[in-house]
């Protein structure tokens, strides 16, 4: 007997929807990758710079992807996108590269730092120094840091059976954290500014070590588009929620208003906070933090004048934040994958829809076994660098998608047109095109796993679109 298949419901309001892409957004990076941006530009303004053009590069792109949101609303986001523009293949290897590299890994990333969250709190256990040294490969160190590790592990299987009861528990989840969240990062800019003893001085002194270079130099351009790869990390998963686009209410409306909306809100607490940081402590101060292992910078500026307790409280808020996070950046990926399966070009089940909950329970299963996998295989910062890297290559190909269809669809119906058109898909083509190139100088081993990781879909794809055709 064949079982009944459910169906995606459109329960989702724009205010929800702006709620999910700062939900999926705001994580991990803007209480962490302050200090490796510090270590890399050694300028408090340089590194307030690079949290800001990559907020402007990051608009850019989901102004461009919002107008064909707004055309193709429908859920798989840029799954449906790539299928219309560019054909099944590069949809497919879309799909897989979220499914190999880019959502997993931020996952896997992101519930990490939840873990270390609690391991501020109370410390979680090590393995002996002889076997967390051990390598795989030569690049993997599966055992190293294995408290934090499993506890990740753990988060992400209850995370994922949360979003496998049904849409409505893990919507609300997102909604109730991302308020508390906003209000927790308020709280760190109004202290930090009035209550920390903080001063100007500290946001214009450079470290001990910096070395003044011109705009032009080579040097401080890789060093910057290194720095602007750890805050892109921060600003990953805006483009998400249009994964939910067949559950959103009026979505060629509302998904590229959610997008634009949410953006603004992000990139100015973006810039609050990071400023608080660097007006609180000296840089070389935060430069430390980046050396010690599973030390947070927002919790140590915050520890540097409230005390444990200031630390303690600061802790639980980055906890709620990225288990939040984690929880929106599980919810959506699936959709991805259920159309893939729809399309013969995914695992097996992946296209059910479970008729109770009406959600892609065995996609969402397939996703948390990868993540798990994926949190045994490198540090935080060779996962995000390694995402962000694959990422860019389809966020560049969205944007010229826009050229694309307004040549070949000129009369297309556009509930929204991107501004500024054609020079800000432009530029932010250019950009993704400059980004990967750097990359490959500045990051070698994070761009060449993410690469294979990526390629090894090329087989995958004529298997089963050969099988579909039998």
């Amino acid at each position: 007997m064949e079982k009944k298949q459910g169906q995606l419901l459109r329960t989702i309001t724009l205010s929800s929807a702006t709620i999910l892409v700062v939900s999926s957004v705001i994580g991990s990076g803007v209480y962490k990758k302050v200090a490796p941006m510090s270590e890399g530009l050694m300028s408090p303004s340089l590194v307030l710079w690079a949290w800001v053009l990559a907020g402007f590069i990051s608009l850019t792109g989901a102004l461009s992807n919002a107008e064909i949101a707004g055309m193709m609303a429908g859920s798989g986001g840029e799954y449906l996108y790539f299928k219309k523009i560019y054909g099944r293949f590069t949809a497919f290897m879309y799909g897989w590269a979220t499914f190999a590299v880019i959502k997993t890994a931020s996952i896997s990333s992101i519930a990490y730092v939840v873990a270390q969250s609690v391991n501020s709190l109370v410390p979680l256990p090590h393995l002996s120094e002889d076997l967390e040294k051990v390598k795989i490969l030569g690049i993997m160190t599966p055992f190293d840091n294995f408290g934090v590790k499993a506890l990740t592990i753990l988060i992400i299987i209850g995370l994922t059976w949360l979003n496998t009861r049904g849409l409505k528990g893990g919507e609300w989840l997102s909604n109730s954290i991302t308020k508390l969240v906003i209000a927790g990062l308020l709280m760190i800019v109004i202290s930090g500014l009035f209550f920390s003893g903080g001063s100007i001085t500290n946001f214009m002194t450079p470290s001990v070590n910096y070395v003044e270079r011109s705009w032009f130099d080579f040097d401080l351009i890789k060093a910057l588009f290194g720095a602007m790869l750890a805050a892109f990390w921060a600003y990953e998963g805006w483009n998400t929620v249009g994964f939910l686009g067949g559950e959103i209410q009026n979505p060629n409306k509302n998904l590229p208003l959610a997008l634009f909306f949410g953006l603004l809100i992000i990139m100015g607490a973006y810039a609050l906070v990071n400023f608080t940081y660097l007006y609180v402590l000296p840089i070389d101060d935060i430069i430390a933090i980046k050396k010690a292992q599973n030390q947070i910078a927002a919790i140590e500026v915050i520890r540097h004048f409230a005390g444990t307790f200031g630390a303690t409280i600061l802790s639980f808020l980055i906890l709620l934040t990225t288990f939040g996070c984690t929880n929106a950046t599980i919810l959506m990926p699936p959709r991805i994958y259920q159309v893939m399966g729809e399309d013969g070009l995914f695992f097996k089940g992946a296209e059910r829809i479970d008729p109770v909950t009406n959600t892609p329970n065995v996609a969402t299963w397939m996703q948390c076994v990868w993540a798990c996998a994926l949190v045994l295989s490198g540090s935080f910062d060779q996962l995000t660098d390694m995402l962000i890297f694959v990422a860019f290559f389809f966020y560049g190909a969205t944007a010229a998608g826009v050229f694309i269809l307004r040549k070949r669809e000129p009369n297309a119906e556009r509930p929204y047109k991107v501004w500024g058109y054609p020079i800000v898909p432009a530029i932010f083509v250019l950009f993704c095109i400059t980004l990967i190139v750097i990359t490959c100088f500045s990051n070698p081993r994070e761009a060449g796993m993410g690469l294979v990781l990526t390629l090894t879909g090329v087989p995958l794809y004529y298997f089963w679109n050969n099988r579909k055709r039998d």
